[in-house]
């Protein structure tokens, strides 16, 4: 069901109103919607998407865990030569699941954390077009990747790499069944990504407010955009691959068997395909949060706002020009590497665009160096950094020593660690007062800052020159006399350091969470979002407002006196009220039409692991996961479109008190 809005009829209606006495038919059973769930139900069936946000958010923290302890076993296991902390086969199970829960577990869903919580609110809409096809990626994802975590238990976790090379990956070198594993959970995931996509293209294609016309969208939501896009072009091949794999390893099939004729680079190609823009559609979200907060901090617009959004669109393009540049060292031809080593030098140029333009933002600002601000510059740093060396890779000579060397792991780390995660970190404490209503605590804050990025650069920084000695990557231990014992020291010590910086973090979301104030505008920001309470209530604006410029709520609170000095005419605060006042003179909340919550999300979504583990283990569970699904189906389309006890009239003034309208 799409969201609507209705306004009050101006005039008769074409058709007659009936006699007043007409009731909603009351529907039956589990068609009926669970109006009434209060508590944790209430979270379970929501289709709201600030609570579809913030569970993004929950969950990624959680994987994050799952995702963290392996990654320090692997430098527990590293720290000296001859480790035995881990054999050779549970390194191998240990550094995929990192990587894999990492990057599709972590990285990419606190990304639609962030887009989901707070596009909508930026467009000033009252939530995405299709809510309950929003619940269903958010349970398919979460469900995808407990799915994964599963096989710890279940005969052994995947071990080929998350980039899962044939022919590695087959039968003969992984035979338990962790790879199984591993392409369903790309499968059920991909499944959330594509459908969340499609969703929220039409959403801020289709529901932004009058006036926001596309160069009137908040930096953020562009980039929110164009990473929606990169998922529905890059998803779908990953998918494929992942099929392909699955069908060799349980059906016999031979896509990528050497023995049977089968070229072992067709997935190479495939998941490269996908993985170079999978590098950007995790760094551009965080670049708009970025572009977001360095205006905010420094008291200026953000400098050259047309370049930065179209560099973002040039960087999107381009991103699956340049995926062979993965592939040098694996006998492409002269042809092949020199058009591959040139497109990656060029999209280069778009991204040093951004660098500049923030730079700029900054040259000549008003500094404020709160935790928000400290962590996005610390993302223009190493991000720039990151993006250095990778520029070393389109020289075809040069990366052909690099590859396979630790050199490598330092420099998506830094791309990837330091263009994402900071940047997302720094929206949590910049959006975290609209969301829960408190400041998260400043000198935590600079406490979390300043161990993360000392921990980040031990942890990384030195594994260039690791991999510039020769050590290789993926290798489970060393010999001693390599040279390489002092900086893989220095490294696990930065990553237990940098564990203890989200530690603090944990600490701060604990102790900041007895002191809300409920500001509506705490940083004096720049764009709508800001316009309505903290947090917002589950319809987002009693009265959708109307923009008349790009930073629609700074331009609400400045302005320049006849002298031509800028001058606040109005706090934060003041424009929230107003907007208030307004909209209680309108009525506008008596005609808000809210989506309903619904069961059937998480029950279609609780279905497809059961059809995984069929497919692994037992056809006879996979029929069941099936009827699941198809159930959850059926319900779907017969449900009623809209609860009769649902609001028609005013519209919760929280979301407290929104439970039962999700």
């Amino acid at each position: 069901m799409a969201i609507v809005e209705q306004d009050r009829p101006a005039g008769p209606l074409a058709l007659p109103a009936g006699d007043g006495e007409h009731r909603e038919r009351e529907p039956l059973g589990v068609f009926s919607r669970p109006v009434h769930a209060r508590g944790w139900r209430s979270w379970l069936f929501t289709v709201d998407h600030k609570r579809i946000g913030i569970m993004y958010g929950a969950a990624a923290l959680f994987f994050l865990i799952l995702g963290g302890v392996p990654a320090l076993l692997i430098r527990a296991q590293l720290a000296g030569p001859n480790g035995t902390v881990l054999t050779a086969d549970q390194y191998n199970q240990v550094m995929t699941m990192h990587g894999t829960v990492m990057i599709f577990l972590v990285v990419m869903p606190i990304g639609a954390c962030f887009i989901n919580y707070l596009v909508p609110l930026q467009i000033g809409a009252r939530d995405v077009a299709f809510p309950r096809l929003n619940a269903l990626s958010f349970w398919t994802f979460l469900f995808g990747g407990l799915f994964l975590n599963l096989s710890w238990i279940l005969g052994g976790a995947p071990d080929g790499g998350w980039f899962s090379y044939a022919p590695n990956t087959g039968v003969v070198f992984s035979p338990t069944h962790g790879m199984d594993f591993w392409a369903l959970t790309i499968i059920i995931t991909g499944i959330a990504s594509s459908v969340g996509a499609v969703n929220l293209i039409v959403t801020m294609l289709n529901m932004r407010a009058p006036g926001m016309s596309l160069m009137r969208m908040p930096i953020f939501t562009w980039m929110a955009l164009v990473t929606q896009f990169l998922l529905l072009f890059a998803i779908p091949v990953l998918t494929v691959a992942a099929f392909l794999l699955f069908f060799d390893r349980r059906f016999g099939a031979n896509f990528f068997d050497v023995s049977q004729g089968a070229d072992p680079l067709l997935w190479q190609h495939l998941f490269w395909i996908f993985g170079h823009p999978e590098v950007y559609l995790m760094i551009l979200p965080a670049f708009g949060i970025v572009s977001e907060v360095l205006p905010v901090f420094a008291r200026k617009p953000l400098f050259g706002y047309p370049f930065v959004v179209f560099s973002g669109v040039a960087i999107a393009f381009m991103g699956f020009g340049v995926w062979a540049h993965h592939m040098f060292a694996s006998g492409l031809g002269p042809v092949s590497v020199a058009a591959f080593a040139l497109a990656t030098m060029f999209i280069a140029v778009p991204t040093g665009v951004k660098i500049i333009n923030w730079v700029a933002t900054m040259w000549g600002g008003r500094l404020k160096f709160d935790p928000a601000m400290l962590f996005a510059i610390a993302l223009v740093l190493q991000f720039t950094l990151g993006g250095l060396s990778g520029v070393t890779h389109a020289i075809a000579p040069a990366d052909t020593q690099q590859t396979d060397t630790y050199y490598i792991v330092a420099h998506f780390h830094y791309v990837l660690f330091g263009g994402a995660l900071f940047g997302f970190v720094a929206g949590w404490y910049f959006w975290w007062p609209k969301v829960f209503g408190y400041k998260l605590n400043r000198t935590l804050g600079l406490v979390h800052f300043w161990w993360m990025v000392i921990g980040f650069n031990l942890t990384f920084g030195f594994m260039h020159i690791l991999g510039l000695q020769g050590m290789p990557r993926r290798i489970y231990t060393y010999a001693d006399g390599m040279g390489w014992n002092l900086w893989n020291m220095v490294s696990t010590a930065g990553a237990f350091i940098l564990a203890t910086s989200f530690i603090v973090f944990f600490v701060n979301i604990f102790v900041s969470r007895k002191h809300k104030t409920h500001e509506v505008d705490p940083w004096d920001a720049r764009s709508i979002e800001w316009m309505t309470s903290s947090p917002p209530p589950a319809h987002n604006f009693d009265e959708i407002p109307v923009v008349h410029h790009l930073d629609e709520f700074w331009y609400r609170k400045y302005a320049e006196d006849d002298d031509g000095q800028l001058v606040q005419i109005a706090t934060g605060d003041e424009v929230y009220r107003k907007e208030l006042a307004q909209a209680e003179q309108d009525h506008a909340a008596e005609h808000m039409h809210m989506p309903s919550v619904s069961y059937w999300p998480i029950v279609f979504s609780a279905g497809l692991p059961l059809v995984g583990l069929g497919m692994i283990f037992n056809l006879g569970l996979a029929v069941l996961g099936g009827l699941v699904s198809l159930v959850a189906l059926f319900g779907w389309v017969l449900e009623p479109s809209v609860a009769p006890e649902d609001s028609h009239g005013p519209a919760p003034a929280s979301e407290e008190e929104a439970v039962s309208v999700g």
